[in-house]
């Protein structure tokens, strides 16, 4: 249940989420153990470097135009700001810097070109650095990573049977191609989701299987839980249990043995002994910083004491690159 696989079928999957919880979280932790360190936890900072008046009308978002949140939008940060919070991150413990801007897709203009700058510089500081800007061409994907990009975000958030009921603006195709551009850049692909938006436990295991069954495993899987936000649609959604998080993590694990499985939003809601159940199934980064872009997050003290307590230690940059694949 642990080789590297890329022919998943639902069922197959289906049958490992719905183990016994117990049974599953030792079947992970095994996985696990086999090829990672465990008492090793990535550990990442995400900035918005422009935030909100987004024209995209994804549901859990409160970065969107067309809702009335409490986001202050703000322009694209200038890159001496932006190097400044990414020097804080690493002297604070992060080796993973990740640069988020409420876009659809990358125009090629100034901003894109500040944005190749900030990549430059934060390459320079020794760390691993990442972007989330929404759709990117193959051109754009070619022209981040001859900047220095180690890894980018884009999420496919939820199956692609429920993907209409939270985003109508662009198409689960679209998220698809946009992997694929970055793939094919070799850049590392860093590609999740979300649970808690009102979508079915099959939905649930259908994004796991197309993040699975992609050409090659994500090297980041984030595993986020809705944090509702009040102006958005999802505002009312009820908080996701421990297990479910626990479940998605462990599945993730099995199924994707060599990925960073990352506890991600949500974590803030989640007590030490419940994060401890997370990384035990099978989770191996974290987002550090009080802010996830626009949502709370724990502080830098607080996780400090969590790897204190748990005996955890940060995994040094580009540690991945060391694995044998």
């Amino acid at each position: 249940m642990s080789e590297i696989r890329n022919d998943w079928t639902r069922e197959e999957i289906a049958s490992i989420y719905n183990m016994p919880i117990m049974e599953l979280i030792y079947r992970a932790a095994t996985v696990h153990r086999r090829y990672n360190d465990p008492s090793e936890v990535q550990v990442c900072t995400l900035l918005s470097i422009k935030t909100g008046g987004c024209p995209e009308d994804c549901a859990y978002c409160p970065q969107a135009a067309r809702y009335h949140t409490d986001i202050k939008v703000h322009r694209l940060l200038d890159v001496e700001e932006v190097l400044a919070k990414a020097s804080e991150a690493k002297e604070a413990g992060s080796t993973r810097f990740c640069m988020g801007a409420a876009w659809r897709e990358v125009r090629d203009n100034r901003d894109f070109d500040k944005v190749i700058e900030m990549v430059k510089g934060v390459n320079a500081m020794g760390m691993e650095v990442c972007c989330t800007l929404g759709m990117l061409t193959p051109e754009q994907a070619r022209r981040l990573k001859e900047a220095g990009l180690y890894a980018y975000n884009h999420n496919l958030d939820t199956s692609e049977s429920y993907y209409h009921e939270i985003i109508s603006t662009r198409t689960y195709e679209d998220r698809l191609d946009t992997l694929e551009h970055v793939r094919e850049a070799n850049i590392a692909v860093c590609s999740g989701g979300i649970i808690g938006m009102g979508e079915g436990e099959t939905d649930r295991i259908d994004m796991l299987m197309t993040l699975a069954n992609q050409p090659s495993h994500p090297e980041s899987v984030p595993i986020n839980a809705l944090v509702p936000v009040p102006g958005t649609p999802l505002e009312n959604q009820p908080k996701v249990p421990v297990w479910d998080m626990i479940r998605m993590i462990a599945t993730a694990r099995i199924i994707m043995p060599r990925a960073m499985v990352r506890l991600s939003a949500g974590r803030v809601r989640m007590s030490i002994e419940e994060q401890a159940l997370c990384f035990l199934a099978g989770a191996n980064s974290i987002f550090a910083g009080d802010k996830l872009l626009t949502t709370p997050n724990p502080g830098y003290i607080a996780d400090q004491e969590l790897f204190q307590t748990l005996q955890l230690r940060p995994m040094k940059a580009f540690q991945m690159e060391k694995q044998v694949r």
